[in-house]
């Protein structure tokens, strides 16, 4: 069975993706600093770098965006047919309309598009590329010819459309309809950019929620369940069929489906293997690195046979750890040295292929003798590192779990705490930055307003508790700190 569980807190929106109770997928987004991937502007370019082909294009953000002639947000490698070259030519002070196609990162501005694409559930409009592609994952022949001539017939002259994988087991009706929406929404694109003022956005992508029904409409979901009525309401119709159900429990949703402990697992350097091997992934500025130990797993056979075996099952582990972590750009994988070709072959056969489900776009290089595998993972939004990892504050190097993870890692321990001792009042000592970071995220809101809503909850800070530690006392304990305050809604506060 899989299903789509959706967390909606203030803070942030967290989204996961569970089948048979194993995440397969996971993504994050804070409420205020939401990713613009697939936005539209009507921006002004500044500057045009005629070696580089290139130009930067103040849409309205801090940061101009960058904009390479030809740059596409169409994955070509997923579908069959040839995107049509096309080159425009941009001047210093030309208005133009283009898309973000890579958000910003650190000190680089967003990477832009001036093809602009509307994805749906089973197509993506192109509005300006005269094409019909199908997926490369719709394999029946027939059933590929007959959504190409459905289409096409559909098909605006100068427009284009992707058939989506989704579409093969969509009804002709399905398809017609939703492309009929997808033509509506470009003409009021249209009609917004003509009207709107330079350097501003005239179209806004999804939601987390809504891009995350979207983008798994094809995994054949069973269920999709969120934590919150007014999302729910917002969501239904917006999503195709999918049915919207709503979780009331006391427990986070998270935690109610099993998942907590694999969420936070996501931040641990090392991971485990079936069997007794494991992997360490380490980041560094410039890329990702991935080492295969052998651990406790000693095979049954020879050392080849044992260093193959253990090969094959770190291939499926990285492929989806990339995908639940969303580890993007460089990756240098170290697999254990094996000295049959045939068994590097083996391995580096097993990752692509472990690699094919996932949503972004991947490209391996040919193992090395040493049994090194460099990989890139397109980078769109930020990784999940970047939301539960933070700079460690002490040695300045490395990482260490972010405020924000503990706190909805403190979240959960308080909804067990209260289930396991049938308690009314609780007294919490947090390390002074959990402490605030509470204050500041109001992930716990929603607890506050409905399970704990009778319950007295007081936080106070010691700087002698370390970060990831939690003191939960069922009384007052000695000499209460003068940081005492108690933790309810906003609405109480008002």
């Amino acid at each position: 069975m899989k299903q789509l569980i959706l967390d909606y807190t203030p803070y942030c929106t967290r989204a996961a993706l569970v089948e048979n109770g194993e995440l397969i997928d996971f993504s994050v987004e804070r409420t205020n600093a939401m990713g613009i991937v697939g936005n539209i502007y009507k921006g002004k370019v500044e500057n045009v770098l005629e070696g580089m082909k290139a130009a930067f294009v103040n849409i309205g953000l801090e940061r101009n965006g960058f904009l390479f002639v030809g740059e596409s947000r169409v994955d070509k490698t997923r579908i069959q047919s040839v995107m049509p070259k096309r080159q425009k030519q941009i001047s210093p002070g030309d208005v133009i309309m283009c898309q973000v196609v890579k958000d910003q990162f650190g000190t680089k501005g967003a990477r832009l598009a001036t093809d602009i694409t509307l994805p749906g559930y089973y197509l993506v409009l192109l509005p300006d590329s005269s094409f019909i592609g199908v997926s490369r994952k719709i394999e029946d022949d027939e059933r590929r010819e007959y959504l190409e001539q459905l289409v096409t017939s559909i098909c605006p002259d100068g427009m284009g459309f992707i058939i989506r994988s989704a579409a093969d087991t969509a009804t002709d009706r399905d398809i017609v309809v939703e492309a009929s929406l997808l033509l509506s929404l470009w003409e009021k694109i249209k009609t917004d950019y003509a009207s709107a003022p330079e350097k501003s956005m005239v179209f806004e992508e999804m939601s987390l929620f809504e891009r995350a029904l979207r983008d798994t409409f094809n995994e054949d979901i069973d269920r999709v369940i969120v934590n919150d009525a007014g999302v729910a309401s917002a969501l239904e119709g917006r999503v195709g069929k999918a049915r919207i159900e709503v979780y009331t429990g006391e427990r986070g949703i998270m935690a109610h489906f099993g998942i907590s402990t694999q969420i936070n697992h996501l931040c641990d350097r090392r991971v485990d293997i079936p069997g007794g091997a494991y992997i360490v992934i380490d980041k560094t500025e410039a890329l990702t690195v991935i080492d295969v130990n052998t651990g406790k797993f000693v095979g049954s056979r020879d050392l080849e046979d044992t260093v193959f075996r253990t090969n094959l099952a770190a291939a499926d582990t990285i492929a989806k750890q990339l995908r639940i972590r969303n580890i993007s750009g460089i990756i240098v994988i170290d697999f254990i040295d094996m000295e049959s070709k045939e068994h590097r072959d083996a391995v580096l056969q097993r990752l692509e292929n472990a690699l094919k489900p996932d949503h972004q776009r991947t490209a391996t290089i040919g193992m090395t003798p040493l049994g090194l595998v460099e990989l890139t993972r397109k980078k769109t939004r930020l990784g999940l590192d970047d939301f539960m990892l933070q700079p460690c504050k002490e040695c300045g190097s490395g990482f260490e779990i972010s405020d924000i993870q503990l706190c909805f890692m403190l979240r959960d321990e308080l909804v067990d705490f209260f289930i396991a001792h049938h308690i009314k009042t609780l007294f919490v000592g947090l390390n002074p930055a959990i402490y605030n970071m509470v204050f500041e995220s109001n992930i716990f809101e929603r607890s506050l307003q409905n399970a704990w809503k009778d319950k007295c909850i007081w936080l106070y800070a010691d700087d002698e508790i370390k970060r990831d530690r939690f003191i939960l006392h069922g009384s007052a304990p000695e000499n209460l700190p003068m940081s005492l305050k108690r933790l309810q809604s906003q609405e109480s506060e008002e």
